[in-house]
């Protein structure tokens, strides 16, 4: 693990990794949601999901999810805000 990041809780994942990571389909920022312990693209509206730790960024793992919830909720790590500050 990345010393000295901070650890998301139930994922093993670091903020700092989160952070770094894009869709892959969009190639736009990630969020993490703890109410689903996923990721998620708002650009595309598609949740991936991360599974004993390893996220599962592969395309056909990712489902489609409604409106309602792409908006950024108050549970989620929202990685673009940290890219603007750097």
């Amino acid at each position: 693990m990345v010393r000295g990041s901070e650890i998301l809780s139930k994922t093993g994942i670091s903020k700092t990794l989160v952070e770094i990571m894009v869709c892959p389909l969009s190639k736009q920022p990630l969020r993490f949601c703890q109410k689903s312990n996923s990721l998620i693209s708002d650009a595309i509206g598609v949740s991936y999901p991360i599974v004993d730790g390893i996220p599962h960024l592969v395309p056909h793992d990712g489902k489609m999810i409604d409106s309602d919830t792409a908006t950024v909720p108050n549970d989620s790590v929202d990685s673009s805000d940290s890219k603007k500050d750097s």
